[in-house]
């Protein structure tokens, strides 16, 4: 029962799939909070508000690919952000740029120490932005402007409207008290688990309740509910944030996701919600992948390849592309190997990527290399515990070659998934491969 080195190989693919005329290099960009030591505890949240309004603003241009701000956690120095950390983990990470910094204080000024560092072969020489001194009350206003002094420092194209533009993304609220919940809210969600998330929809909620028009709250709140399973409450978020800016991109998008996943099969919803996206944000390398991803669910396999040959323009390193088209090559092609260097650029760009370990999984253990199936099902058990689509897998490789281990890891699946309604299903054929298991061991 099935359920269903990095450049130089991206590279070749970009050309092969787009041609040379398309093939444009783009930079990968770390950001990281700024370290804030020498601030009072009830302010050290400022480091990562620095963060967030330079991860809003460097997505509305297309120069730059963000190393998704959840990668850092297993890199986090609890000692703050220092030069050191901060090249550390963008090696670690192969970013070619890192953005970072430190606040301090006076009586009634802050002073932001902006720095930067592009790295060729893991080096690089950090630099420094002009000091900005800030007073309390001017906070927000004058770090939206950060984000334009970072790319003309960069020597990114920028025009007038595209910095204004920028300014704007970076200033999504105009009360210090909302964003500072905000911030404690984001950072709450990025822990990755149910203690997080539902920190953070308390955190996000009092935002919107002191400013019910910040919609990039209203936004963050439904990513939180799609990740604790309401769908509806997302829904509803993501809605509210294109009601009050139908300019934004990203909530299209996230209900796209949520089209795409609905046990009703939206599937024509969803590619018009990630279109809608798209045509807001023409380089939006993600919905360009949910586009895909919808099209290939209708069977539209030439229509979902296109639309990943897209995604691979506006982000050559982007490990869901490199899944996505994995899956559509193994399921829909039968391109073995295609789909196995795919499902393994996605590992390698991020090895915490547990669908894409469950892919490979899914093609080795569908070739008869059941050791390496094994391996890959075990690692994606090591990111989650809780997963059961890999405990069932890892179960059922294990039947073709230690029936006793097997047995064991049937009865913790089941104990696991038995308590979920979506499994009932899963759960009666595991109980069957449990019962014929031990009658085989009898006789």
């Amino acid at each position: 029962m099935r359920r269903a080195r990095v450049l130089p190989i991206v590279g070749i693919i970009l050309g092969a799939l787009c041609g040379p005329a398309e093939a444009v290099v783009k930079r990968s960009l770390l950001v990281t909070p700024f370290e804030t030591k020498a601030l009072a505890r009830e302010e050290a949240w400022i480091g990562d508000g620095v963060a967030e309004i330079l991860t809003l603003a460097f997505v509305q241009h297309p120069a730059f690919i963000q190393v998704d701000r959840a990668r850092l956690r297993a890199l986090a120095d609890p000692q703050g952000w220092s030069e050191a950390a901060v090249l550390q983990a963008a090696r670690r990470l192969r970013a070619d740029v890192a953005v970072f910094g430190d606040v301090r204080r006076d009586a009634n000024t802050y002073l932001i120490r902006a720095r930067y560092v592009e790295l060729k072969d893991g080096a690089g020489e950090p630099q420094s932005l002009d000091d900005l001194v800030v007073a309390d009350t001017e906070l927000l206003k004058r770090l939206a402007t950060l984000p334009a002094l970072y790319l003309r420092a960069l020597k990114a194209p920028l025009t007038d409207d595209e910095a204004t533009r920028l300014e704007s993304a970076a200033l999504p609220t105009g009360t210090i008290r909302a964003f500072h919940l905000y911030v404690d809210g984001r950072v709450a969600a990025l822990k990755g688990n149910q203690e997080g998330y539902e920190a953070a929809g308390d955190l996000l909620s009092r935002a919107i309740d002191i400013d019910s028009t910040f919609v990039v709250a209203q936004y963050a709140l439904g990513v939180v509910h799609q990740a604790l399973g309401n769908r509806w409450k997302a829904a509803a978020q993501f809605r509210a944030s294109t009601q009050l800016d139908p300019r934004y991109p990203e909530p299209y998008k996230a209900l796209g996701d949520l089209f795409l996943a609905a046990p009703r099969r939206l599937y024509d919803q969803a590619v018009e919600a990630y279109s809608k996206a798209i045509e807001l944000r023409p380089f939006y390398a993600d919905a360009y992948v949910g586009l895909g991803d919808a099209k290939a669910a209708k069977g539209d396999v030439d229509g979902a390849i296109a639309a990943y040959q897209k995604a691979l323009i506006h982000n050559p390193v982007n490990p869901r592309m490199y899944a996505s088209l994995g899956k559509i090559y193994f399921t829909e092609k039968g391109l073995y190997y295609e789909a196995l260097k795919a499902y393994r650029l996605a590992v390698e760009l991020d090895p915490a990527f547990l669908d894409a370990h469950m892919g490979l999984g899914e093609v080795y253990e569908e070739k008869g290399l059941y050791k390496e199936a094994i391996g890959e099902y075990q690692k994606a058990v090591e990111l989650d515990d809780k997963h059961t689509g890999a405990r069932y897998n890892l179960a059922s490789v294990y039947e073709k070659v230690d029936p006793k281990e097997a047995i064991v890891l049937w009865e913790r699946y089941i104990a696991l998934a038995s308590q979920l309604a979506t499994e009932k299903d899963w759960v009666d054929v595991a109980r069957q491969h449990l019962r014929k298991l031990k009658g085989q061991i009898k006789e």
